[in-house]
């Protein structure tokens, strides 16, 4: 059965560790261009468009002929705005793709949507990647452990699962993309912040405290999210190396 899926790139100004982040130039290109861009090219997704609250994100948009939809400066979350997007754009699945990952890949998208194909009772889905030692180690990092099901047990920003006795366990990044059923985004929008989520600033603990799995697949193609200067050059210099 065919799935209608709607791709939302959240977008806001209002970052605190990198302001302006999704308007910040990538190769003479504004951030959100290349996330949009790469996005369309990805036939898993029926259609793509950006949620904002910024009429400046909003007109740089229209400038580049990208499709977007104001939404409310009040939701607290990307996966909010999603919610407010799926109050007016029918679908099946709704893709949240985060405004600052310039470098998604046609495959990431596919290996995030895959799961409400293979596995209908899916009602959320996200990505790992094996984590490098040095992101292990660092708590900005997200990492994930999973049942033997490919379910999330715990997303933490403490490197987990603890090595009490060195037997050198895989750790897993978490890829901060996210497909969900409309009931799904419902769901998550209704309920409170949760205690784990509030403990670990990780708006995903609020679906697994309240009992709603997130199917994780793993990916191995590696990508950036754009939170610091650092990252920012590091986008531009992979751009400039895959003249992307």
């Amino acid at each position: 059965m065919s799935l209608t899926v709607l791709g939302v790139i959240p977008a806001r100004l209002g970052s605190t560790r990198l302001p302006r982040k999704v308007l910040r130039e990538i190769a003479g290109r504004p951030m959100i261009c290349h996330v949009y861009e790469r996005a369309r090219k990805a036939a898993d997704l029926s259609d793509v468009l950006v949620a904002t609250d910024a009429v400046e994100v909003a007109e740089t948009c229209r400038r580049f002929a990208i499709p977007a939809v104001m939404t409310s400066p009040d939701h607290p979350s990307g996966t909010d705005r999603v919610w407010e997007v799926a109050q007016t754009r029918a679908a099946d699945v709704y893709v949240n793709i985060q405004g600052d990952y310039p470098l998604i890949t046609v495959g990431h998208l596919h290996r995030l949507v895959e799961p409400f194909h293979t596995r209908p009772d899916t009602q959320a889905s996200t990505l790992r990647i094996r984590a490098t030692p040095a992101e292990v180690a660092n708590p900005n990092t997200v990492k994930v452990v999973c049942d033997a099901a490919g379910r999330a047990l715990y997303f933490s920003r403490h490197p987990v699962p603890y090595d009490r006795d060195g037997v050198g366990p895989i750790h897993y990044k978490h890829v901060g993309l996210y497909a969900y059923r409309r009931a799904t985004l419902e769901a998550f929008h209704r309920l409170p912040r949760s205690p784990l989520e509030r403990a670990e600033s990780l708006e995903q603990l609020r679906l697994l405290e309240n009992g709603i799995p997130i199917v994780v697949v793993e990916t191995d193609e590696p990508t950036i999210a754009v939170e610091t200067e650092e990252e920012l050059r590091a986008v531009e210099a992979y751009l400039a190396a895959h003249h992307s």
